[in-house]
Formats: C-alpha cells, sequence, structure tokens
C-alpha cells in the first residue's frame, strides 16, 4: 500500500471549480468519483468514510465538516485552504489516512485531535501515524489581536508568536504539531511555505477569493 499526497498551487486554479477537480483527478489518475470534498464550516467535525458509494453518484462532498478519515484504498481525502492549515496524515500499516482543515477557530476547538480519534477509531496507533502540516499562515505574517493570540494559545498551547513585524501573531502549525506530539504523534512534518508571505498558493489575507487543495489518498498502484 503506498501513500500518496499533493497539494495543487495558484497555476491550478481555483479548487472549488468542478473542472479543475477533474484536471486534477485525471493527473493523480484517480477518477474524480472516488474524492471526498468536505463542505468546511470552521468546525472540529471529523467524519468517517468505510464503504463505497455509488460512482454514478459523483465526488462524495461531506456536508458541515472539516476533517474525513478512511481505509478505503483508491478513495482521494480533499482538504481546501487559503491560510488556514491542511492537515494529512497516514498509518500505513492499518491502511489508514486522514485530512483536516484545521484554521483558527477549528484548530481551539480540535479538530485534529478528532481527526486522531477516528483513525485510531479504525485501527490506526498513534505512534505509527505521520502527519503533515501544509502550506498556511506563518506565524511570521498571521497577525492577530493580542487578546485573541492569547485565547489561541489557551486552547492551543504553542501558537503564540511575534510576528516578524513585532506585533501578536499565531503559528497554528507549531501549536498544531505540539498537540500532535503530545497525543502520541512522533512523525510531524510541516511545510515552511506561507500563504500570506508567499504567491505560489492562495491566500484570503492578501485578498484571494480561491482555495487550493490539500489531497491523500492509498494506492496499490507502484511507484513510477
Amino acid at each position: 500500500m503506498l501513500i500518496r499526497t499533493l497539494a495543487t498551487t495558484a497555476v491550478d486554479g481555483d479548487m472549488r471549480d468542478s473542472a479543475n477537480r477533474e484536471l486534477c483527478a485525471k493527473r493523480i489518475g484517480v477518477p474524480a468519483e472516488r474524492f471526498v470534498w468536505l463542505k468546511q464550516v470552521h468546525s472540529a467535525d471529523v467524519a468517517v468514510v468505510d464503504a463505497l458509494w455509488p460512482e454514478s453518484d459523483g465526488p462524495l462532498v461531506v456536508p458541515e465538516t472539516d476533517g474525513v478519515v478512511t481505509n478505503l484504498p483508491g478513495v482521494v481525502l480533499s482538504i481546501l485552504t487559503a491560510d488556514c492549515v491542511p492537515v494529512v496524515a497516514h498509518d500505513e500499516r492499518a491502511g489508514v489516512v486522514g485530512a483536516a482543515h484545521a484554521g483558527r477557530r477549528g484548530a481551539q476547538d480540535g479538530v485534529v485531535r478528532e481527526l486522531v480519534a477516528k483513525m485510531v477509531g479504525l485501527g490506526a496507533e498513534p505512534s505509527r501515524i505521520e502527519a503533515f502540516l501544509g502550506p498556511c499562515a506563518s506565524g511570521a505574517h498571521y497577525e492577530v489581536p493580542a487578546q485573541m493570540r492569547e485565547e489561541v494559545e489557551a486552547d492551543l498551547p504553542g501558537s503564540a508568536c511575534v510576528t516578524e513585524r513585532g506585533t501578536p501573531g499565531l503559528d497554528l502549525r507549531a501549536g498544531l504539531a505540539r498537540q500532535l506530539r503530545g497525543l502520541g504523534v512522533e512523525k510531524v512534518e510541516s511545510s515552511g511555505v506561507c500563504t500570506i508571505g508567499e504567491a505560489a498558493h492562495f491566500s484570503h489575507r492578501r485578498g484571494d477569493p480561491w482555495r487550493f487543495a490539500t489531497l491523500i489518498w492509498m494506492s496499490d498502484e507502484p511507484q513510477g
């Protein structure tokens, strides 16, 4: 079983657009009908997809949730972001993958904690889980009011920081990485990409109305 991941960029266009989703599906060689998309609402809710659905029904769209896990090979879990933290995780031995949209509210409320719990429910072990925190707003550029920084720090220790301008800031990747390790997830990697400071990915704070996608799936195909 091979674990595959992909993050689209601004060059790939807005991943809320069905035509761009079709192109993405062709690029990775998985039918668009095998994708799972979420109607993200900045919650801590995580869905479990453990049964196939008729391909004629098209991609599965899970309402009112911000994370998803599966033990089904060939099913692509998809997260949309533009400053929030895209989180993907897997336990290759158990054959379980997961993905979450961790914005400030969802991160505070425990969406990543719930993601790990749902993966464990499908047979994963925290010590075997490997997690990756993708392109998002970095602490260097994510300015917030001081009171908000303290509130987030209380719920997600390790998030509070000072921006490069010397103002109160949040580093959600740092807070989430600390939380994951506290849950027993030892292998945590973080992207160095800041969506606010770099143009390769969309950024809500820079005024972009579009979203890029972060994908994870299990494949039986040999690496090539």
